[in-house]
């Protein structure tokens, strides 16, 4: 077995003219043209065509920001007006492509009126659309130079392309993804009508949601070509059996990082083989997902390779693992790392540094610790002189070369140390770092014990709430888990039948969760009779009713009905307006 892990371990701008060269005509998307015989011909101008390199050279220095403005607005009427393109699509494309507009602008004198000559340019000079569309779906000049079609100037001419472009549009994937999209996987703008839709229901069937199939595709498109993938759904089949919610994985996933689901379902398989129990890869995993989502289980491999090198036994690194789980974050395995390479820095041995280890490898995982130079000149000793000293007393370690904000997350856990490990473990859940200043500012924020936390977290989950929706909303809104399961039901419980607002207006207004019911039941008593006089609009958002002042609502809430005040004292005065 070690044998394997031994095995693990070391494995473990627009498109640009160029003078004097042919071009294909349609090609080159700026070009004058100019009739003869009856033909159109593209006659390229070097020193029209010459790109601008920076907004602070040549040209773009003298192009104003009102000339700018204008020629959005003259490239969008050309693309809505001349050519057809719905609103949102020739927005988007006139207000995302700079480039394109200052080598546009480069064809006119920026000086005069710039929406009557572009406009007159644009008339007799149709321009290659492929170029500002390709801009605003957030590829670099040089990469849109590579995919722009050589035989093609229209969108409308590659209408199976524009027809999948609009289905990922409609169904939420940001433009500036499309680009990584149509560059790495093509062959999803090639599919018949009905196809992509059909393959991104298929990752909804498997139970993740439409926010987390937005992300997954965004950041992993090869995902969509093909059948669905078999190692990802192999991988939310074993969390699914582990107790964990595929509302998990969307949290993990960036566009920065490589995602290799084959080693995840590999890092389960090998910790089975270490000896965990389904409840105890459950347990673990709860308590720290980035484990095995962040860098694909990478960590597993290397933070165990590391301590059996030590000389430390398989089960008493699974023993740390188990009663440490949290040592796998991003910033505690930085920490342990840099703990270890400080010891070996001193000349300190490996049996030794294995002692320290099983003894507080917790506190080299929280510490972020100062070189051994610096600590050596602070106390004006040597590196065997220090060595010594740590093998005496490892927690003096600790005190003299801790870095100061850990010692003041360290007065935070000495009032109540439980208190504080099982918060801290749920913040790390929710994506804070350890010992970061968040996280300081978090731990005085949230109210309750780590398991209060978590239950009080789980109940706007299985209200209906998306997981990672609830992070966002807890994370921006601390305050909405600092009360009781029991008044968090009741409020929702309320919100939808009663109020009959959708669950989700939760996350675009959290603060609801913290009114007082008699603030609610109050409000929406009223406007709930002014909307059944014909007083009110039909339907307001949560925010509108409960955010405004006293006098505020009084105003427009109350005065506006000759009746209104009589009935809003009464109101007041029961204490079930219900």
């Amino acid at each position: 077995m070690i044998a394997q892990l031994d095995k693990f371990v070391v494995l473990s701008p627009v498109v640009y003219e160029k003078p004097n060269v042919v071009q294909n005509p349609c090609s080159v998307s700026l070009s004058i043209r100019c009739f003869r015989s009856s033909r159109l011909v593209f006659k390229p101008e070097p020193s029209l065509a010459a790109p601008i390199q920076s907004p602070s050279s040549g040209l773009a220095s003298r192009i104003s920001r009102v000339a700018k403005t204008e020629a959005e607005s003259v490239l969008f009427d050309y693309l809505h007006s001349t050519r057809n393109f719905s609103f949102v699509d020739a927005e988007h494309i006139s207000q995302n492509s700079p480039h394109f507009l200052q080598n546009l602008l480069s064809k006119i004198d920026p000086e005069k009126d710039v929406a009557k000559s572009l406009s007159k340019f644009l008339r007799y000079n149709p321009i290659n659309e492929f170029e500002p569309f390709f801009e605003s779906l957030g590829l670099s000049p040089s990469e849109v130079e590579s995919l722009v079609p050589q035989r093609l100037m229209f969108l409308r001419d590659d209408s199976v392309m524009l027809d999948n472009f609009h289905v990922l549009r409609d169904y939420g994937i940001p433009y500036s993804k499309m680009g990584k999209i149509y560059k790495e996987a093509r062959e999803i703008f090639g599919y018949d009508y009905g196809v992509l839709a059909l393959k991104l229901k298929a990752y909804e069937n498997l139970g993740l949601s439409k926010p987390t199939v937005i992300k997954l595709v965004s950041c992993c498109p090869s995902h969509l070509v093909g059948e669905v993938d078999a190692e990802f759904a192999g991988v939310l089949g074993r969390i699914k059996v582990l107790g964990l919610n595929n509302g998990e994985i969307g949290g993990y996933l960036s566009s920065k990082g490589k995602h290799d689901w084959g080693r995840m379902l590999e890092t389960l398989n090998f910790l089975d083989r270490v000896g965990y129990t389904e409840e105890q890869l459950g347990n673990l995993f709860k308590t720290n997902p980035a484990l095995l989502f962040q860098g694909s289980g990478k960590k597993v491999y290397v933070l165990f390779g590391r301590l059996i090198k030590l000389g430390l036994r398989m089960n008493d690194v699974c023993s740390l693992f188990m009663q440490n789980p949290h040592i796998l974050s991003v910033k505690c395995t930085k920490n342990l790392f840099k703990a270890l390479d400080f010891l070996f820095a001193i000349a300190m041995g490996t049996e030794d540094i294995a002692h320290i280890v099983s003894a507080h490898i917790e506190l080299m995982a929280s510490c972020s610790l100062k070189g051994p130079k610096t600590v050596c000149r602070e106390l004006n000793v040597k590196k065997n002189e220090l060595c010594q000293i740590i093998k005496e007393d490892p927690l003096k370690w600790f005190r003299v070369a801790s870095k100061s904000e850990v010692r003041s997350s360290g007065q935070v856990a000495s009032k109540d140390p439980s208190t504080y490990l099982e918060k801290t473990a749920f913040l790390l859940r929710l994506g804070y770092l350890e010992n970061s200043d968040e996280m300081l500012k978090a731990l005085k924020q949230f109210r309750g014990r780590g398991d209060q936390l978590q239950e009080r977290f789980d109940c706007l989950v299985n209200a209906g709430l998306d997981f990672n929706a609830v992070k966002s909303l807890v994370r921006h809104a601390p305050m909405v888990l600092n009360q009781s399961k029991d008044v968090i039901e009741k409020k929702i419980d309320c919100l939808k039948n009663w109020l009959g607002y959708p669950l989700e207006s939760v996350a675009t207004f959290p603060a609801y969760l913290c009114y007082d019911m008699e603030r609610i039941n109050h409000r929406f008593s009223m406007y709930i009779w002014l909307r059944e006089r014909g007083a009110a609009k039909t339907t307001l958002s949560l925010s509108t009713i409960l955010a405004c002042s006293e006098a505020r609502f009084v105003k427009y809430f109350v005065e506006v009905h000759p009746e209104g005040p009589a009935k809003w004292e009464s109101l007041k005065k029961s204490s079930h307006s219900i």
